[in-house]
């Protein structure tokens, strides 16, 4: 059974569209997505997989955009930044956990860097100036947070956020943190592959295909018309 919590987002959701109320924000609704300089520095790796995890609002637009990136092996939605025990949808959604929902990107990184990654989350897959909040959103569960894996990567992402600082390249100074070291877990089943189980879901229409169709505009050398699924037991 899903949780009361995804019910109450949806029907949030839904109460709004019947208000003609903006579901989400001026970022996530342009038509054109923002087109952001790649890094100036990147990792140049032969491994033949990497692991990377970024949380940036709900989960199912951030997973839904990478899974629609070449180069990406599997994202999955979870949990970041708090306990083990605490890494359930409802405890989460109370926002005193530490966890923000975060998306692990599996990727192989002699077909897309994790500069290119970094570039894409900052660029389509969501506001990177919003603090603690994300579209409708709000709470420190839905910050704007990379979790490096091991200090290359937080070297990285650094560098780039201190570049589109300094470039101005958005209005407003980017709110990102830098979280490195914090173990991540999956979410629950329902929450897998949600964007692409659920076109026609309110959230999904108003605050996360235009991020897909972001990504097709502005990365079309990257973009992926069929996106990489998580398999989901049971």
């Amino acid at each position: 059974m899903k949780s009361s919590k995804w019910f109450s987002r949806g029907i949030a959701c839904a109460m709004l569209v019947a208000a003609g109320a903006i579901l989400y924000s001026p970022f996530a609704s342009a038509k054109e997505g923002i087109a952001i300089p790649p890094p100036a520095l990147d990792e140049k790796s032969t491994a033949a997989t990497e692991t990377a995890i970024f949380a940036g609002g709900c989960f199912w637009g951030v997973q839904g955009v990478f899974q629609h990136v070449e180069g990406v092996l599997d994202a999955t939605s979870g949990y970041a930044g708090g306990e083990e025990k605490t890494a359930i949808y409802e405890v989460v959604g109370g926002g005193q956990t530490g966890h923000a929902e975060a998306v692990k990107v599996t990727f192989d990184p002699r077909k897309v860097s994790y500069g290119k990654l970094l570039q894409v989350y900052f660029s389509v897959a969501h506001d990177p100036t919003q603090l603690n909040r994300q579209g409708p959103d709000r709470g420190t569960q839905y910050r704007s947070t990379v979790f490096p894996i091991g200090a290359e990567q937080a070297k990285i992402a650094k560098a780039y956020i201190d570049q589109l600082d300094a470039a101005k390249v958005f209005s407003k100074k980017i709110a990102t943190t830098i979280e490195p070291e914090e173990t991540f877990y999956a979410a629950e089943g329902y929450h897998q592959n949600f964007l692409t189980l659920n076109p026609d879901y309110p959230y999904i229409v108003y605050n996360d295909l235009p991020k897909i169709e972001n990504l097709k505009t502005i990365f079309p050398d990257i973009y992926r018309k069929d996106p990489v699924l998580v398999k989901v037991s049971g």
